[in-house]
């Protein structure tokens, strides 16, 4: 098992996803085995079609898996229910995606505030700290402006924001660099490897080799298969 000496913080055994297609399904995830220690940054890298989205996907219980098991902070993801495996991601996971997906209608202050309101936190309180979350990546004087009005670098700092501002457990970040020139991308991975110093666990997902080597570990992806692993 890749990591199997780790803490156990996440542990993934012979997770299988298939996908149905016509003319046959398509084999995305093959055996593969993942153990993550709490506060590790690690990156997954391959090429295009290897599985890197599909094995972040099946990690955090977006997609239900075919075979295997994901054991996340004590909780099988694959023996909960969608409700409970829904309640974690909102209260104990962040995501950070290639397309910032914030909320279009709403200021980058409303979006950051968002999920501490969906969390139990008031209003009040929710805007107070995500003004200091907007504040913290370097966009407290956008907090006014929807995301239209703001650079792709800077809707992925709102949404880096919107990740870290539940203090999740681990937060999910596929391709978050993959829309943005290289000074945006820099800035970003910078911003997430500052948060990440705070003891949030990551995983990076990214075809950039350069990107992957700021991580504590990599592991690389080929045909649905964990083929490589680099440690420190």
């Amino acid at each position: 098992m890749v990591g199997s000496d780790r803490s156990g913080f996440l542990v993934a055994s012979g997770v299988v996803k298939v996908y149905p297609s016509e003319p046959e399904s398509v084999l995305a995830l093959d055996g593969v085995d993942v153990d993550i220690a709490e506060g590790e940054f690690i990156a997954v890298t391959g090429r295009s079609g290897s599985g890197k989205t599909t094995l972040l996907n099946c990690l955090s219980g977006l997609d239900r898996i075919d075979a295997g098991s994901v054991v996340f902070d004590g909780v099988d993801l694959a023996a909960a229910d969608d409700a409970t495996r829904t309640d974690l991601r909102r209260k104990r996971m962040g995501f950070v995606f290639q397309a910032p997906n914030l909320l279009p209608v709403f200021s980058a202050l409303e979006n950051v505030t968002l999920p501490l309101v969906f969390n139990g936190a008031s209003r009040g309180e929710a805007r107070i700290i995500a003004r200091e979350a907007l504040e913290r990546v370097g966009v407290g004087h956008r907090c006014d402006q929807k995301p239209g009005e703001m650079s792709g670098g800077e809707q992925q700092r709102v949404s880096i924001a919107r990740a870290f501002v539940k203090r999740p457990r681990i937060v999910w970040a596929d391709e978050p660099t993959g829309n943005l020139d290289s000074n945006s991308a820099e800035l970003v991975m910078d911003l997430l490897g500052e948060l990440r110093a705070d003891g949030t666990t990551l995983m990076l997902v990214t075809h950039d080799l350069d990107l992957a080597a700021r991580a504590d570990r990599g592991i690389e992806m080929r045909d649905g298969r964990v083929v490589g692993e680099r440690v420190p």
